[in-house]
């Protein structure tokens, strides 16, 4: 699935992992459930893989450059987890669990970007939300998947974008 998903395969069928897997369709239902058993290990897995990025606190010596320092590492897990949250998205109208952890990806996205906002930016709402947005895989997404961008075209489009929300906002 993780193989099939990241070579383009945006809603592969319990067949074509079987194929891929080169076991029987029997094999893959004996292992999983359903799809959505399958969907929750290829999270899992891809999870394990950006997790590292993640976890590092993001550098520099005032919020701004933190978030900016965000941003850039947000470019590399959104690279990397780009066409599996696609494979998510289509199917997630289809399962309570695809939905359920696309709700969980957005409430972790915001509260990692509001973890990093001073308290005077965290109260005007509308930066706030702007700073989220212009950060969000959704904008990752649209300039790399959409619009056919190269990732530092995409890089360099977000990070102005950043520097224009941020650049009248309180330093505290």
């Amino acid at each position: 699935m993780l193989d099939l998903v990241g070579g383009g395969a945006v809603s592969p069928s319990a067949a074509q992992v079987a194929e891929a897997a080169g076991v029987g369709l029997r094999t893959v239902f004996r292992h999983f459930s359903d799809m959505d058993a399958l969907y929750r290990e290829m999270t899992e897995a891809i999870e394990a893989r950006v997790l590292p990025i993640l976890l590092r606190s993001p550098a520099g010596d005032n919020w701004q450059a933190r978030i900016r320092d965000l941003a850039e590492r947000r470019a590399a897990i959104f690279e990397t987890i780009m066409p599996y949250r696609i494979s998510a998205s289509v199917r997630r109208f289809e399962s309570p669990y695809l939905m359920q952890d696309y709700r969980r990806m957005l409430r972790l996205e915001a509260e990692t970007v509001e973890a990093h906002l001073p308290d005077a930016v965290r109260a005007d709402i509308a930066a706030a939300r702007g700073i989220n947005v212009i950060l969000s895989f959704a904008t990752w997404r649209l300039l790399r998947h959409d619009q056919g961008l190269p990732v530092d075209e995409a890089r360099a489009v977000v990070q102005r974008m950043l520097a224009d929300a941020i650049s009248g906002l309180p330093e505290r």
